[in-house]
């Protein structure tokens, strides 16, 4: 995109109307993108929003449902503003940033997961070029939709010859809330991907990122990036095709001080990484490198925050953000530049949990071949 478009976006997500009463809370919130967009950068939300945006200036038409998501279930996106003054008096920054937009629809749902992720993924099928969107007010909230994950959703293609660019928004990640607030359950998404882990595909074929994502059955991506993000989510309606879209959320990462982008990374020229190299001191040093940890999105700002007792050259750690189709090309790239570290894999659950089983195999299989 653009730098002016991507700048006005932001501009208009971080400026209340006039007379409107917007409570003090999301008025500190409006500063802090300001002040972000006067230094040029985005964190998660403003990235989310210039998606959006952007998509809505180019004629595409987004629609977004969720328990919470007119404000964000952690008060990060504030679609909706409402006047504290007069409950019937609402805004909604997004609907009018160009006067020749498509449509952009956004409202909360109630916790009925199976009936309202079934009546999204039938208005992605039906109307394919849109951006739907469908979010869980937490990952694990996911649970009461699992029927219509393993019946329609990862399947429906192959049952009925029928695409579907569904994204479906799950937040994940370990921050104390107990085991029913945290796990978007990666495992079971990964689990329901039919492709052999077992067969290294010729990743020399110059078409073999484009076709990894035709043949299989949904995307899962854990982003640790706003750029990423704001990639992925165009990505999406960008495609000569549909594919469901399993996107694991934060939740931390959304006011993580780290976590941001610069506005040059969402330019036109830029694009999504299915996999981010360690660009520190140990990547000017490969050969001294005695680890590489692999990781996916939040886990790479644990380990990152770790005391390194100046291991900063002797570790290396690469973000897998496309878990599936598997980055072979990019992670084998990774292995061979350090030829000398021990693989390892690191994350946030439960070793029976998470990416691991999905993982292992796929590494062990590119390290042979390495």
């Amino acid at each position: 995109a653009k730098e002016d478009i991507l700048m006005h976006i932001g501009n208009m997500m971080s400026t209340p109307p006039e007379k409107f009463n917007i409570h003090k809370s999301i008025e500190r919130t409006l500063k802090g993108r300001a002040k972000m967009l006067s230094e040029k950068i985005v964190n998660w939300p403003l990235a989310e929003a210039m998606a959006y945006g952007t998509l809505l200036k180019e004629g595409i038409h987004v629609r977004m449902t969720g328990e919470d998501s007119e404000r964000g279930t952690f008060h990060q996106r504030h679609h909706i503003y409402h006047d504290v003054n007069d409950e019937t008096v609402k805004y909604n920054p997004m609907t009018e940033l160009f006067p020749d937009q498509e449509e952009y629809c956004i409202c909360n749902s109630p916790l009925t997961e199976g009936g309202v992720l079934g009546f999204e993924a039938g208005y992605a099928s039906t109307i394919p070029n849109a951006l739907v969107v469908w979010e869980a007010q937490y990952g694990d909230f996911a649970n009461m939709g699992q029927a219509l994950f393993d019946n329609v959703i990862s399947s429906g293609e192959a049952k009925w010859y029928k695409q579907c660019g569904l994204v479906m928004m799950l937040p994940h990640g370990m921050e104390g809330a107990g085991p029913e607030h945290s796990s978007a359950r990666i495992e079971r998404f990964l689990q329901m991907i039919p492709d052999d882990p077992d067969v290294l595909p010729d990743f020399k074929d110059k078409n073999f990122v484009i076709k990894q994502l035709k043949e299989t059955n949904w995307i899962v991506a854990n982003c640790s990036t706003p750029a990423n993000l704001f990639h992925i989510l165009r990505r999406q309606v960008k495609l000569p095709f549909r594919k469901p879209l399993v996107l694991i959320t934060p939740k931390s990462l959304l006011r993580h001080p780290e976590v941001i982008s610069p506005v040059s990374h969402l330019l036109e020229g830029t694009e999504f990484k299915r996999v981010i190299p360690e660009d520190g001191p140990a990547s000017k040093n490969p050969d001294n490198v005695e680890k590489i940890i692999f990781c996916t999105g939040k886990a790479y700002y644990d380990i990152k925050s770790f005391p390194k007792q100046k291991l900063e050259e002797k570790i290396a750690l690469s973000r897998i953000e496309q878990i599936s189709p598997f980055p072979f090309d990019l992670v084998r790239e990774e292995i061979v530049k350090y030829s000398k570290a021990e693989l390892c894999w690191g994350q946030e659950e439960h070793k029976n949990s998470g990416a691991w089983s999905f993982i292992f195999p796929r590494i062990d299989i590119v390290a042979g071949d390495a």
